[in-house]
């Protein structure tokens, strides 16, 4: 097993449970496997498909997904193959010519074709070993990407009774776990629970104000390497890219509203590294294989906390540092209530609520958002060290805030619950206005009382006040802010009010810096290497990555391999690798070497 791990995907040693996990398989058991993106889950069914004797069945949603897959398998000299509708009925008709005689190990499917009765009898005239169900989460109803394509599957137990089945997702409550059992008939399954966390992450929340600007800032530090923004609208998507292109940056738009033909140029330009900046609504993601993203913005506060963490964890797959970075505003969340409000199903209604009750409660936490999210997918996280969220970095600092509240709750009802936080704030400050001037609210006794205070901080007290529950937003065009039953309560009876002390911008550094935690290594031969890689790509037309990941090229850059042997210790070099790229990045590495001599 550890020779085969070395000679077709150039790994010495196993990732956390994926070597119980493939023992499960080769023992004919089903499992469910949750293990985080980028964790390994793929290796779980394509190293025992090199092992069994027939062919392994995966069923992927998306084709990008699949091509992606097959085109990394055959770089480390795997025989693979898929069957969907962006190739010929000529083509599928080969590979399945080829299925027949035995000379594919691994095909992958889109579950609506192997829920063709067709499909299925074709499947019962070769030698299926294995079906590994890829995203597994799409089968529940109770995830955030149901798919109702995927509750065909549950035919794969009825005409296969024998062929072992391998579930795997990245994101599944204990709900969602059970509903997955349940839908694919699967019989006593082994579970493997890996940790969801994600230590090469960073997880940040920062209010939305100057969200672009910010954002812009964001892109400077990752100056030349990939980011996803994800946004809540096709709209806001082109208009975000349209402003990143006017700043110079290379970003394209990504939407379900772009024709399949338009979506997928995007995504080859991304992956193929022609532009570095996606911006995106929640359609993007799912089937991109790219290890590479430094960065992740979620521009709109998320709707669930379950999408949330499968989208930032589309950054730093190959474990390498990267940022995810939400802007939070309490009026995204009366904007989705807005929509809920008018879903006609009472029950997906009281889904959607709970649903964005949680991701709302993670975005205003004062304590540690990593050990949040670990706890909300059922992990114990006491002994979880983080240093890199936001909260875990910057401790949150809490004051004495009952007078600060009783100024803000008072102007809200004596302006008489008609105005926005904006408005409100003018009061507060004593602003020159006329509009404040017509309305006589200059002769209100809480006008000017918070003069002292910056739009910055007042606005922060109101958005914890609001995440307290003590004010409310209504409305949705144009939001105004009422006191909440909680707030009159507290109002009425001077109860004392503790909140997190309000912050001043905080400047994000303009310079690119080097991400925290990679071990040193020659940035000048990384760079070369990089170059290398970009022109072998090109030729091949294959992602960079398909080549070899950025921890490849760093652990070359680092050590510095002379010689074909020194070089096949390199982290990713299998036997395929070292055959067909070697000579050219050994030639690169020596070259460097006699000119820095």
């Amino acid at each position: 097993m550890e020779q085969l791990l070395k000679k077709y995907f150039g790994y010495d040693a196993f990732r956390p449970l994926q070597k119980e996990i493939i023992d499960a398989v080769l023992n004919r058991k089903d499992a469910l496997v949750l293990m985080p993106t980028g964790g390994g889950k793929s290796l779980c069914f394509q190293l025992p498909a090199l092992m069994l004797p027939g062919v392994t069945i995966v069923i992927s949603p998306l084709i990008a997904l699949m091509k992606d897959q097959v085109d990394s398998l055959r770089a480390n000299g795997v025989a693979a193959e898929y069957i969907n509708s962006s190739s010929t009925a000529a083509a599928n008709s080969d590979v399945m010519k080829r299925l027949r005689k035995g000379e594919v190990k691994i095909v992958y499917v889109a579950p609506e074709r192997l829920a063709l009765a067709d499909f299925q009898n074709f499947l019962k005239t070769i030698n299926v070993s294995l079906f590994a169900i890829d995203e597994a989460h799409c089968i529940s109803q109770w995830g955030h990407d149901f798919r109702p394509e995927y509750r065909s599957l549950n035919v794969l137990r009825r005409n296969f009774p024998e062929v072992p089945m391998i579930a795997l997702t990245a994101t599944a409550t204990e709900k969602v776990q059970e509903d997955i059992v349940q839908q694919l008939r699967v019989t006593e399954p082994q579970i493997f629970l890996t940790s969801f966390n994600r230590p090469n992450l960073t997880y940040s929340v920062l209010p939305k104000r100057d969200a672009f600007q910010s954002t812009v800032s964001l892109l400077r530090e990752h100056a030349g390497q990939s980011a996803i923004i994800y946004c809540f609208s096709r709209n806001e998507t082109e208009v975000l890219s349209e402003k990143l292109r006017a700043d110079g940056f290379k970003s394209l738009a990504y939407h379900a509203g772009m024709s399949a033909d338009e979506r997928s140029a995007v995504q080859d330009k991304f992956i193929g590294g022609a532009t570095h900046i996606i911006t995106a609504t929640i359609a993007f993601g799912m089937g991109i294989d790219k290890p590479d993203v430094r960065l992740v913005v979620h521009y709109n506060m998320p709707k669930t906390l379950e999408g949330y963490y499968q989208e930032t964890g589309r950054a730093g797959r190959d474990g390498l540092p990267s940022k995810c970075v939400l802007f939070f505003s309490v009026a995204d969340k009366y904007k989705y209530s807005t929509f809920i409000n008018e879903m006609s199903d009472e029950e997906e209604r009281k889904k959607a609520n709970v649903q964005l009750d949680q991701i709302f409660r993670f975005c205003a936490l004062t304590t540690c958002r990593r050990k949040h999210l670990l706890e909300y997918f059922g992990e114990k996280a006491d002994s979880v060290e983080c240093a890199t969220c936001d909260n875990c970095q910057s401790p949150v600092e809490l004051f004495d805030a009952t007078i600060d509240s009783q100024k803000i709750m008072s102007a809200v009802v004596r302006t008489g619950q008609r105005y926005g936080k904006g408005y409100i704030i003018d009061v507060l400050r004593g602003k020159d206005d006329e509009k404040i001037k017509a309305r006589r609210h200059e002769e209100l006794t809480v006008f000017g009382i918070m003069r002292d205070q910056s739009v910055h901080q007042l606005s922060q007290l109101f958005d914890f006040l609001l995440e307290r529950g003590l004010l409310a937003m209504v409305g949705d065009k144009y939001p105004i802010i009422q006191l909440a039953p909680d707030g009159l309560t507290i109002l009425k009876n001077r109860e004392s009010i503790a909140l997190p002390k309000p912050r001043e911008k905080s400047k994000t550094r303009e310079k690119p810096q080097k991400a925290k935690g990679n071990l040193p290594y020659d940035e000048d031969l990384f760079q070369e290497l990089r170059q290398l890689r970009r022109s072998i790509a090109a030729e091949q037309n294959v992602p960079p990555y398909i080549i070899f990941g950025d921890v490849s090229l760093q652990a070359m850059a680092r050590s510095v391999p002379t010689s074909r042997g020194s070089f096949a210790q390199i982290h990713g070099v299998g036997e395929r690798k070292l055959d067909q790229y070697g000579d050219q990045f050994l030639k690169v590495i020596n070259d460097y070497v006699s000119t820095a001599a």
